[in-house]
């Protein structure tokens, strides 16, 4: 007890730092990041969408297998008309999941509740060994 009276600072700091490093995790699950396993389960169970918002050039170079090409730039424009029943869940990638995880505030802005963005994107899919083609 004499240590823990005598050293609180430090415990804080302690503390502190260890919520610090945890907080990449937390936030990565408020943003609905999503394991290329999870986005496998929810694309068979529940007909989530799989929209690639890569450039067309990435896109032609690799992308999931039936996933949907509407580049960043044109989510706003296009998503809608794209994915017409805004019920369905829909899964967002790109080649690392930085974009995906910033297009998942554009897309509920649209209406779409249930989006997510694939965790560590076509890399992250292409380790998961899951199908890849090339347009």
């Amino acid at each position: 007890m004499k240590f823990i009276l005598d050293n609180w600072m430090l415990i804080a700091v302690a503390l502190s730092a260890g919520l610090m490093l945890m907080m990449p995790m937390i936030k990565g699950v408020g943003q609905g990041a999503l394991t290329p396993d999870g986005a496998v389960q929810l694309i068979n169970r529940e007909k989530a969408v799989l929209i690639d918002i890569c450039e067309p050039k990435e896109f032609a170079a690799g992308h999931p297998i039936g996933a949907k090409n509407i580049p960043m730039g044109q989510l706003e424009d296009k998503l809608a008309s794209t994915v017409k029943n805004k019920a369905l869940p829909l899964i967002l990638v790109c080649q690392s999941g930085a974009r995906s995880s910033r297009a998942v505030g554009i897309a509920k802005k649209l209406g779409f509740e249930n989006v997510q963005s694939l965790a560590g994107g076509l890399g992250a899919w292409r380790s998961a060994n899951l199908p890849v083609e090339k347009a």
